[in-house]
């Protein structure tokens, strides 16, 4: 390698490097300030580690508030969100990608032209909606409003029509109908697909915080995002406390991205350069 390449990659390596560093270090400092002492975590000039390291804030937290069922109703909402996104906007975007039926292109602007729209303009009317059944206060209402997505279908769309059509050309001789078609041969090449919009989701419904402190106002039937802006106080605030809700809360997204980075990495890279 030549000195000027050494050089090159050098500073290449040392930008990334800082890059690192100032994505990281917001993090770091979270968990740090969740093993401080209220006083240390507002003392000034501050101090990066904990004069001693305890778990008084963790014990806090989860007295404060009711963090099973926080915990809970985030998973089961958060869960079931991606499972009717993945499976709803699948056989939408297969749809969309794969069956020529009069108005196809029209509705699927309809379908984008969601996207154009500030989500907030639709809490009023899904609001009502909720309430006119009954859900308030639910667990269902957390995620009924969330089982579809304009942007899944888009994405999943894109890696359907990818797909060759001498796929479904020889599925068809071969005596398959529609739904083996799609459930059999169309939806395993499209995986890494999926596993994005999972994780575009997942993060998305675990880090819902408007839509479900409109609908239920019982502490037991929050989520983990109302539920820790409940820790600020009105004239002070427990530092070390919000910390470490933010830390418990931000574990599951972690270990999710770090098992299916790779495919996750792909579908995204894949949903940019097809179509």
């Amino acid at each position: 390698m030549s000195k000027d390449k050494k050089i090159s990659h050098f500073f290449v390596h040392l930008l990334l490097i800082l890059g690192l560093g100032i994505t990281i270090f917001p993090f770091i400092w979270m968990v740090l300030t969740s093993f401080k002492t209220n006083g240390e975590a507002v003392q000034i000039p501050p101090t990066i580690f904990p004069q001693h390291f305890n778990v008084d804030a963790y014990t806090s937290t989860i007295k404060a508030i009711p963090f099973g069922s926080v915990y809970l109703n985030t998973l089961i909402s958060t869960v079931i969100t991606v499972v009717g996104q993945v499976a709803i906007c699948s056989m939408a975007a297969y749809g969309f990608a794969r069956i020529k039926f009069p108005g196809r292109d029209l509705i699927f602007i309809l379908v984008l032209s969601v996207l154009m729209v500030p989500g907030q303009i639709f809490l009023v009317p899904q609001y009502m909606i909720v309430q006119k059944m009954g859900l308030l206060n639910t667990t269902v209402a957390l995620f009924l409003p969330n089982l579809f997505s304009a942007f899944g279908t888009f994405l999943l769309r894109q890696f359907f029509m990818s797909l060759p059509d001498e796929l479904e050309e020889a599925a068809i001789l071969d005596g398959c109908n529609r739904w083996q078609i799609f459930y059999k041969i169309m939806l395993p090449l499209v995986k890494s697909g999926i596993v994005a919009l999972v994780i575009f989701t997942a993060k998305f419904a675990w880090n819902d915080f408007m839509w479900p402190l409109i609908v239920n106002t019982s502490p037991k039937k929050m989520t983990l995002g109302p539920a820790l802006a409940s820790l600020s106080g009105q004239y002070t605030n427990d530092f070390p406390a919000q910390m470490a809700g933010s830390v418990m809360a931000v574990i599951p997204m972690i270990v999710l991205f770090f098992v299916f980075q790779k495919q996750f990495i792909e579908g995204v890279a894949h949903a940019g350069i097809k179509g």
